[in-house]
């Protein structure tokens, strides 16, 4: 039975990949200061250690624990925090990895897990991203993944711990909440359960690569054994408007969705595509869910 660690285990995406690595009869330990996510999300076969991961004690924890693995989820991940907060944003998603990094260098950790984010790319002008594109962050949210992603990189190079980094698209999916690392989907799916208008930013016509939670699971799960060393796209490579995912909810509604319109907001990126070649090549992985099957699962979470 191998020892492994999620870092944000009791967030959205982590708390699906801990069930996971628990049904595939990982030993799993989860370090979270449940600042977004809540113990009740963790499955009851994982240890919790309540610990803010830029703490001397989370450090602690990884160099006694000694696991095989490190899956780095923890983070702040609202754009629009870190805009308005970014020594905050910094402090954990920079100098938290940086603790965390320390403390596998330490305790001999084997590979190193780091889920970033297509945000590092900024407002490229490109249909399709691929990992070798220029990163230009335009948050801070961003600029602090893509600077963490050079401390994983550099901690491989110097001192042999082998990584992988996978560059999230936008994920959706069952659990997700509206706040905080909540993504427009689960935005919108709580306004509908409120009987509230979805709110749209600017024409609507901005695009995403949505991809389904289980299917990010499956790529994070595929990177303890592969990708080795390789920054990586987790995507579908398909992008899809705002206003395409509004007509999806309708269809799966039973009641009239009305839409208000309002502001682009600061921060906020137009376009974002991304290539998945070199995932499938590289974890002999793919995603299974489209849009259409994706968010009917998702709605049907949310209202069953």
């Amino acid at each position: 039975m191998t020892t492994v660690v999620v870092t944000g285990g009791a967030g959205f995406i982590g708390s699906h990949l801990v069930r996971h690595l628990i049904e595939k009869g990982h030993r799993v330990h989860v370090i979270d200061d449940l600042s977004t996510g809540t113990a009740r999300n963790i499955h009851q076969g994982a240890t919790l250690h309540k610990e803010d991961i830029r703490s001397p004690s989370a450090f602690g924890a990884i160099v006694s624990l000694k696991p095989d693995t490190v899956f780095h989820l923890a983070a702040q991940a609202d754009v629009q925090h870190s805009i308005k907060n970014p020594g905050e944003d910094m402090g954990i998603n920079a100098l938290g990895t940086l603790n965390m990094l320390e403390a596998c260098r330490q305790g001999g950790v084997r590979k190193f897990v780091f889920a970033s984010t297509s945000g590092v790319y900024g407002n490229l002008e490109k249909d399709l991203l691929e990992e070798t594109d220029p990163a230009v962050p335009i948050s801070f949210y961003g600029l602090s993944k893509f600077a963490a992603e050079h401390y994983v990189r550099l901690y491989g190079e110097l001192f042999d711990l082998d990584w992988t980094v996978l560059r999230f698209a936008n994920v959706y999916g069952p659990g997700q909440t509206s706040k905080g690392e909540g993504g427009v989907v689960a935005i919108f799916l709580s306004l509908l359960r409120q009987g509230m208008p979805l709110t749209v930013n600017g024409d609507g016509e901005q695009t995403r690569d949505f991809i389904y939670v289980q299917d990010v699971v499956a790529a994070l799960a595929a990177a303890q054994t592969a990708g080795a060393r390789k920054i990586l796209h987790v995507s579908t490579a398909v992008a899809t408007s705002v206003n395409r995912l509004v007509e999806i909810l309708r269809q799966n509604h039973d009641r009239p969705v009305a839409c208000v319109q309002r502001p682009d907001r600061a921060g906020d990126i137009r376009h974002s595509c991304l290539s998945n070649d070199l995932a499938l090549a590289h974890l002999s992985w793919r995603p299974a869910y489209g849009i259409q099957e994706g968010l009917r699962l998702t709605y049907q979470s949310f209202f069953q």
